[in-house]
């Protein structure tokens, strides 16, 4: 969706948005690492904030902030999961079971949303243990559609299928100049490499956070950034970016480009769906668990 949606700006060059917001994410992440590494707790932001000022109130609004954050979050990934498990459905449909296609009601999508999120409740308040598993489980699903991303790109390039000039060309529209359109690019491509205050939430559950996080958190966050700027290559030397622009699939459209044969419409929905829980899983209803009783230590 990142990708999508800075296409749509930039017009051009996507590495350099992704390089940008990758070394804005590494800067706060050092903030972070400070922090954890002096107060070893959850709570993150909201603890921070109290730690700093010691103004209930003010905990207060950070904490209220943090969760109307995941609550957002959560209720929007939950939307996305239900509207890619429809889309899985009609996939099992026509391509196993010979029927025809079909349009979920949103009635139905608001049902399968919200057994979404009571199951990602559940999971998550069997425990933490359990829920790290299964969301090791959801990361390498969603990895395995980003490394399909970037292996037919990479493909393609060998083949002569693609045009790399398009990575370093910016094609911005005249109302907006090249600093504008790399900025707003960079904004939203930020979105896709924070996690900060989900990690620092899981301080208490790791031994010896103060050895362990830095380095766990750099190298996440580094090989994140790496796999994002090569996406991101891969995208934009296949398709244009005012085509990334447009429509809801841009990844689908990337892979369609280098690799017409590979029936990608039968794996991304599934992809999809897993990558969405995983966001959901990850952070939000974690964050609201550990929040509210840690707010004002």
């Amino acid at each position: 969706m990142q990708l999508q949606a800075f296409a749509s700006f930039s017009k051009g060059s996507l590495p350099a948005p992704f390089l940008i917001a990758f070394i804005v994410a590494t800067l706060t992440a050092c903030s972070y690492l400070e922090l954890v590494t002096k107060y070893p707790q959850a709570a993150g932001a909201a603890l921070y904030t109290h730690k700093a000022f010691g103004v209930h109130f003010v905990t207060f609004l950070v904490a209220f902030g943090v969760m109307c954050s995941g609550i957002t979050s959560a209720s929007t990934a939950s939307r996305a999961f239900a509207a890619n498990f429809g889309a899985m459905i009609n996939v099992v449909r026509q391509n196993w079971m010979g029927g025809s296609a079909f349009e979920p009601a949103d009635g139905l999508i608001t049902i399968i949303a919200v057994i979404f999120i009571a199951l990602v409740a559940a999971i998550n308040l069997r425990g933490v243990a359990d829920s790290v598993n299964t969301n090791v489980v959801l990361t390498l699903v969603e990895l395995s559609g980003l490394l399909i991303v970037i292996f037919v790109g990479f493909f393609a390039i060998t083949q002569g299928k693609a045009d790399l000039s398009r990575v370093v060309v910016f094609d911005t529209p005249e109302d907006r100049s090249i600093f504008v359109a790399v900025t707003a690019g960079a904004t939203l491509a930020f979105f896709a490499m924070v996690g900060f205050e989900d990690s620092v939430n899981m301080a208490e559950e790791v031994r010896e956070p103060e050895r362990i996080f830095p380095k766990i958190m750099l190298t996440g966050l580094g090989i994140t950034g790496l796999i994002y700027i090569l996406v991101s290559i891969s995208a934009i030397s296949l398709v244009p970016a005012g085509e990334l622009g447009q429509g809801e699939a841009p990844l689908f459209k990337v892979v369609q480009a280098g690799a017409p044969n590979l029936p990608v419409d039968q794996i991304f929905p599934l992809i999809s769906m897993f990558a969405v829980a995983n966001s959901a899983l990850t952070s939000r209803i974690h964050d609201c668990q550990h929040l509210l009783p840690r707010a004002a230590p």
